[in-house]
């Protein structure tokens, strides 16, 4: 008997392929379909009230209380200049970015992939000012692309004084 099981997209696997694939949350923004790496997301939720903090960058939309734990919140959509497809899909991503949590909010959540290398390409290069370290490869599956992200790398020096202000005066009370 081989031992093999069926992924979400329908194809056999191996129990070694399985094993040597990287999983990743995929969602969308706008038009576009984004991953990040499934060891980095705590938990989704269903968008929620924030806090608003004063002289915050626009896409740092405040902070909120998720089981007793201040949380920071970021609209990925702002942040990168996608117009927003407001649904009831739209949900909030909470990473473990090492010492701090932050809420990312999505369009919605579509998926966890199981992505081979062989299914990863190099992120694009891009002659611009804009920065695209963030972007750490792309996913290709079928006919679809979908960039994998590093939500830490996405991050601006700005954004993450901001987000330190707030896991200092959360420790501070």
């Amino acid at each position: 008997m081989s031992d093999t099981t069926k992924s979400p997209d329908g194809a056999q696997h191996s129990s070694n392929e399985m094993i040597q694939g990287d999983r990743y949350l995929s969602f969308s923004l706008g038009q576009e379909d984004y991953a990040i790496p499934l060891l980095e997301v705590r938990e989704v939720i269903a968008i929620t009230e924030t806090t608003n903090v004063p002289y915050a960058p626009p896409h740092f939309l405040g902070i909120m209380n998720l089981r007793g734990q201040v949380i920071s919140v970021i609209d990925l959509r702002k942040k990168f200049a996608i117009k927003p497809k407001e649904t009831s899909e739209t949900a909030i991503i909470i990473c473990d970015l090492g010492a701090v949590s932050l809420g990312v909010v999505v369009d919605s959540v579509n998926a966890v992939l199981l992505a081979n290398a062989s299914e990863i390409s190099e992120r694009p290069e891009i002659d611009n000012t804009k920065r695209t370290e963030f972007i750490t490869g792309v996913y290709r599956k079928d006919n679809k692309l979908i960039l994998l992200l590093d939500i830490a790398k996405a991050l601006s020096l700005e954004d993450q004084k901001a987000i330190s202000q707030n896991a200092a005066a959360k420790k501070a009370s």
